[in-house]
């Protein structure tokens, strides 16, 4: 609920915190990306909408270039760089070239991957998931629209199903992700109310799925972000949806749907690798001029 300007004031100070503990710590940073809970605008800095800060067309680079001046900064949706750290980190033998990243955090995101690279859409919005309508005369959602996904899986839709107000789960459980432990807490615990909202949750994910899963044909769905640890109770309605709605039943269904290994980290180690990708891909045009000629991002041992 707070303005942008507050929101990134604090944001640059905390990275040029981070950047004077690396500089004690013999390092430099050679870039900065930010995980967005909205639409992006391709190729530039530009929040478009973000319906659940309540943000709409705020540019969040030149704020964040002041706090460390001539750093590269960019902006991406956070489940595009859940998606990206999936790719790049989930441990996955070998790693699926083509599949569709659902994770939570303040909403529902999806992200799709094809043949190894992100599909972002001409506009930079593709993955929408949160926003396609699985009930179109349900209640009405923060974006506008009726129905959405996210009136029914998003993290506040299953507490209020499950019984609990967002305030008094946080209160149980103050931090960030208490909500969901509370939740998951409940759940394993035998809260038939949990676990019928929770099913509830699968279901709905279930059928927006079907959808983009008949469209796109994917290897596998991951499910990421804060929705790992609810898996054990959103799987198997999440699984029924998807093979009474699919075309070919051989496509993802039951055990092709996967729990990623990153869990709710998965935002920030896409971002934080989507820096250390761009130097390995161009390692000599991220050269320290004050060093001894090695790429400045991979000496020592924390690249």
């Amino acid at each position: 609920d707070r303005a942008p300007a507050p929101v990134l004031t604090q944001l640059s100070s905390l990275v040029r915190q981070a950047a004077a503990e690396a500089e004690l710590g013999g390092l430099r940073p050679v870039g900065l990306a930010v995980a967005v809970p909205g639409l992006v605008a391709r190729d530039s800095s530009l929040v478009v909408r973000a319906p659940n800060l309540g943000w709409e067309g705020v540019d969040i680079g030149p704020e964040l270039r002041t706090a460390l001046p001539g750093l590269p900064v960019t902006v991406d949706n956070e489940a595009n760089l859940s998606a990206l750290a999936e790719l790049w980190r989930g441990g996955h033998d070998p790693a699926p070239r083509d599949f569709i990243h659902v994770s939570a955090e303040i909403g529902i995101g999806a992200a799709v991957v094809l043949e190894g690279r992100l599909l972002r859409g001409t506009h930079g919005f593709a993955g929408e998931l949160g926003h396609v309508p699985v009930r179109p005369e349900g209640p009405e959602c923060a974006c506008g629209g009726r129905g959405c996904l996210e009136q029914y899986a998003g993290e506040e839709a299953v507490l209020r199903a499950s019984g609990l107000s967002p305030e008094q789960a946080a209160a149980q459980h103050p931090g960030p992700g208490g909500r969901i432990t509370v939740l998951a807490v409940r759940a394993a615990s035998g809260d038939q109310r949990a676990r019928r909202a929770l099913r509830g949750a699968g279901a709905a994910l279930g059928i927006a799925l079907a959808g983009a899963v008949n469209l796109l044909d994917p290897e596998k769905v991951v499910l990421g972000g804060a929705l790992t640890p609810l898996a054990p109770w959103l799987l198997p309605a999440l699984e029924r949806e998807l093979g009474r709605r699919l075309t070919d039943p051989a496509r993802p269904g039951s055990g092709a749907v996967t729990v990623s290994r990153l869990g709710p980290d998965g935002p920030l180690l896409g971002a934080a690798n989507s820096v250390v990708q761009a130097v390995l891909d161009d390692p000599a045009g991220f050269r320290d001029p004050a060093g001894a000629g090695e790429p400045a991002s991979v000496r020592g041992s924390d690249a």
